[in-house]
């Protein structure tokens, strides 16, 4: 192709001045950048929510019922009930509760999740994040903590704590709490907010506590299909429950920051996209100059025969050229980086005290996830870009006039 050679050309060509070199070198820098950053930005974005959904999302409740005044009776029943919905997976009796945990004069607030070790296993992937003893094992009389609050306790695993709940029996509203004592088995070493709250007993123990039979239980727990959806899951679903319930989903709960995800995301493909579209039009004035220093090549291919087409198919190719350039550069650049990002992160903060991200987010690393449709329409608007800079430059060369130009020479 005749235009593709002449691009060729002119850009291995010596130019007669270094400033249009460095405008053009200027500006597939400057694509370079952008599309590196975007990728890797929307990389990071995309892991946040991969993590979101496979890591937290695993853990806390998708969809939970609670009972505001009378307990849920016969929770074997209502379990069943809500398996037999189509969009769960999953459900399992559960109360919680806000205690104190005490160890040697010392408390500590936590969360506290009374749970039918088998069953609770279906609706949470909290067992993958225990050490020491299984979830399974969790009997009546035993206690698996968040790392934290056994850190800030100076807990080790065998040691016996005691639970204070609140005695809601008692006809005093100040009266003592109920003391329940239990053997620390395991602890939940997840990373991030987690660690700081959460203890799991036995059911049959809070049960006890709160003066409840083996059949009643504050709470009913679901694990949905689509997670993205378990708002209106949990609505369909509870209206089958003939109790009265207070139902809630995790958007009630972890909402905001799957928003904020999602926020971020468009924030940062905006604010990129404005930075490879000004280097994208930085073109623009390195293709004008570089149409004047070549009038005389223009002049004289016009006057050997070489059509309109051909001199603006020539100088676009060149403009859009510089673009492909860059965002090739920066594709490699970014698709490295974002893959050996989380491994760069951990070696750059390998204390726990230096680490931006320990105790704020539900992870305590770097998370990353290349998606490669990102990629194709990064690529895809940095091109679109390049040939609409391209094309006011293009045009100005076919409108040089051979006779002014030579006949000036």
């Amino acid at each position: 192709m005749l235009s593709l050679y002449l691009s060729k050309r002119f850009r291995q060509s010596k130019r007669k001045t270094g400033f249009v070199s460095l405008l053009s070198k200027a500006s597939t820098l400057g694509v370079m950048l952008g599309v590196a950053v975007l990728i890797i930005a929307l990389s990071v974005i995309n892991g946040f929510e991969q993590q979101l959904e496979e890591r937290l999302l695993s853990v806390v409740p998708h969809v939970s019922y609670e009972a505001p005044y009378d307990p849920i009776n016969d929770w074997q029943a209502k379990v069943e009930l809500l398996n037999q919905h189509q969009a769960i997976s999953a459900a399992a009796p559960e109360i919680n509760l806000t205690a104190m945990v005490q160890f040697k004069g010392q408390l500590k607030a936590a969360k506290v999740k009374g749970v039918e070790p088998n069953i609770h296993a279906k609706v949470s992937s909290v067992s993958r994040y225990i050490e020491g003893r299984n979830l399974d094992e969790l009997a009546a009389g035993t206690l698996i903590l968040g790392s934290r609050i056994a850190a800030s306790l100076n807990l080790t695993l065998g040691d016996k704590v005691t639970l204070l709940v609140a005695n809601k029996q008692a006809e005093q509203p100040l009266s003592a709490p109920k003391r329940i004592g239990v053997t620390l088995i395991g602890l939940v070493k997840m990373g991030g907010p987690i660690d700081e709250s959460i203890a799991l007993v036995n059911l049959a123990d809070l049960q006890s506590a709160l003066g409840l039979e083996p059949t009643q239980t504050t709470g009913l727990r679901a694990k949905v299909q689509d997670v993205f959806n378990a708002h209106q899951i949990a609505m369909a679903a509870g209206s089958s429950l003939p109790d009265l319930v207070y139902v809630n989903s995790w958007f009630r709960t972890q909402g905001s920051l799957y928003q904020d995800i999602q926020m971020v995301r468009t924030i940062v493909f905006l604010v990129v996209f404005l930075i490879i579209a000004v280097a994208s039009f930085n073109i623009v004035s390195s293709m004008v100059m570089e149409v004047k220093e070549k009038q005389a090549s223009i002049a004289i291919l016009k006057t050997m025969g070489a059509k309109d087409r051909t001199i603006f198919a020539t100088f676009a190719l060149q403009g859009v050229g510089y673009a492909v350039i860059g965002a090739l550069f920066g594709t490699i650049i970014g698709v490295l980086l974002a893959i050996n990002l989380p491994d760069l992160f951990n070696a750059i903060f390998t204390q726990t005290d230096n680490n931006p991200l320990a105790g704020v987010y539900f992870v305590e690393f770097l998370p990353s996830k290349l998606i490669w449709s990102d990629i194709l329409v990064t690529l895809g608007v940095t091109f679109i870009l390049a040939l609409l800079a391209s094309v006011y430059p293009a045009w100005q060369a076919t409108k040089t006039a051979p006779a002014s130009v030579l006949g000036n020479g």
